[in-house]
């Protein structure tokens, strides 16, 4: 009985579960019938339009200015180096790294004790040797006075033998005595002829003193050359580095004691891309010589001065590229070489071009205008220069459209948009905005205080920018830019 009562139970609940599956599908697909037999009731979409910054395209001309990095050179180096071998006796004063020099001033004196033996033992030398032309030209006329004595008595024996002859033929003279003047004559032409020999030999004599006096000329220009080698003169002004010599210390000869830089004559090398070069050639091939820019920041402070393009390099270097431009600094207060500097080079003018945000050009060389109804309109155009955040555009109908400022993925060509114009100022493109006045500062006393001491305690700064920075510091309002720049610093 009891297993009877369990099937029906289980029999009972399981019609229970089909049936309630029947009344909810039976549910379910009247639902979807009713739902399926409902009007559509859905309202059509509105067009959805963007806010897009748009500017108004001003076409002008403008000169663009390429930036680049370089080093600041010294046009003048010198290395000073020990000509003579010795002990060093003697420095300037002010012969220490960073020591300024005057031009043609005494540097170094090496010990000249040997150098002055020599030049007084060239100089006994000389004198000895000019004696000695001096004996040569006395023995020379003497020797040419015996020579023409020995002719006269040559002249005279020859004579004498005339004489005999003619007596011999007359019948008078004999033959004896014929005979003796012919002797007499023959000796004397044998005096004449050991006369001339004499003469040679002194004249060879008076050569060879000669020679001997022309090289102890030379002797004494050496002794004299060594003895100027002792001492180092300054051959410009400029400023000493490198500094290794000490009084007392030894030196070798050719060895380098310093090294003279002229701060005044600099220049910074620059390289640039080989399209930035072919940009500033001349119709002759030569780069021009056109005005830079040269801007070092110092502690926050720009050292800033121009410069002329003077020359190019004449190869591009092994692992380089580009070209390796020269320029010489005007005024090169500030500057040191080694600097690294930013340059900023005038190119020349562009004529009718655009100056647009570097937003505003998309990948495809297009951008975005407005064209009727407000709906955007892709117009391609000629990318000439990118300047940081700007770019210089050329196109055919391009002055006076309104043009997308900042292009996203959302914008194309037929998107209806609202235009979001920006103010008068802003509208103004980079040539012909005018540059905004730098805002201005009351300085309570003990803030000026503050500042003032930050810069006086500044041992980096050069003196020329502290001076600057503290002539601003005293008057009663100071540009805000340069009090922010202090403080960053100062940590306050």
């Amino acid at each position: 009985m009891r297993f009877l009562r369990r099937s029906l139970t289980g029999l009972f609940l399981l019609a229970v579960t089909v049936g309630l599956l029947a009344v909810a599908a039976k549910t379910m697909f009247d639902a979807i019938q009713v739902r399926m037999a409902q009007e559509d009731r859905s309202r059509p979409q509105r067009e959805r339009i963007v806010a897009v910054n748009v500017l108004t395209a001003e076409i002008t001309d403008i000169a663009p200015v390429l930036t680049a990095f370089g080093e600041v050179r010294a046009r003048r180096t010198l290395d000073l180096r020990a000509s003579a071998a010795g002990t060093l006796v003697e420095l300037a004063e002010g012969f220490e790294e960073g020591g300024r020099v005057a031009a043609g001033q005494l540097l170094a004196r090496i010990d000249p004790t040997d150098a002055e033996g020599a030049l007084l033992v060239a100089r006994t030398d000389l004198a000895e040797a000019e004696a000695a032309v001096r004996e040569a030209e006395n023995a020379l006329t003497i020797a040419a006075d015996d020579l023409t004595s020995a002719r006269e008595q040559a002249r005279l024996r020859d004579a004498a033998l005339a004489r005999a002859n003619d007596l011999r033929e007359r019948g008078v003279g004999t033959a004896a005595a014929v005979e003796t003047a012919e002797l007499a004559a023959s000796s004397s032409r044998q005096a004449v002829l050991s006369r001339r020999q004499s003469l040679a030999n002194s004249e060879a004599a008076l050569d060879r003193a000669r020679t001997a006096f022309a090289r102890q000329q030379i002797g004494l220009a050496v002794a004299e050359r060594s003895l100027a080698d002792t001492e180092i003169y300054a051959d410009f002004p400029g400023t000493l580095t490198q500094v290794t010599a000490v009084k007392g210390g030894l030196v070798t000869n050719n060895e380098r004691i310093a090294q003279i830089v002229d701060t005044e004559a600099l220049e910074v090398s620059f390289r640039v891309s080989t399209p930035q070069y072919a940009r500033l050639l001349a119709e002759d091939g030569r780069v021009l010589e056109t005005d830079i820019e040269v801007a070092l920041d110092v502690m926050g402070i720009d050292l800033a001065t121009t410069g002329r393009i003077t020359r190019e390099s004449a190869a591009v270097g092994e692992g380089q590229t580009g070209r390796l431009l020269f320029a010489q600094i005007d005024d090169p207060k500030g500057f040191r070489p080694g600097d690294f500097v930013s340059v900023r080079v005038t190119e020349p003018v562009l004529r009718r071009v655009a100056v647009l945000p570097a937003a505003a050009l998309g990948n495809d060389g297009a951008v975005l205008v407005l064209g009727d109804e407000d709906r955007l309109q892709v117009l391609p155009v000629e990318l000439l220069r990118r300047q940081g955040d700007e770019v210089l555009v050329r196109a055919r109908g391009l002055a006076g459209r309104r043009i997308v400022a900042e292009r996203t993925p959302l914008l194309g060509a037929g998107i209806k948009v609202r235009p979001v114009v920006p103010r008068e100022e802003a509208a103004q493109t980079p040539a012909d905005a005018a540059p905004a006045e730098p805002a201005m500062v009351e300085l309570t006393d003990e803030r000026r205080a503050r500042l003032v001491a930050f810069i006086e305690g500044n041992q980096f700064m050069p003196a020329d920018a502290k001076e600057r920075i503290l002539t601003q510091l005293k008057q009663p309002m100071v540009p805000e830019q340069v009090i922010e720049r202090l403080e960053s610093r100062m940590g306050g």
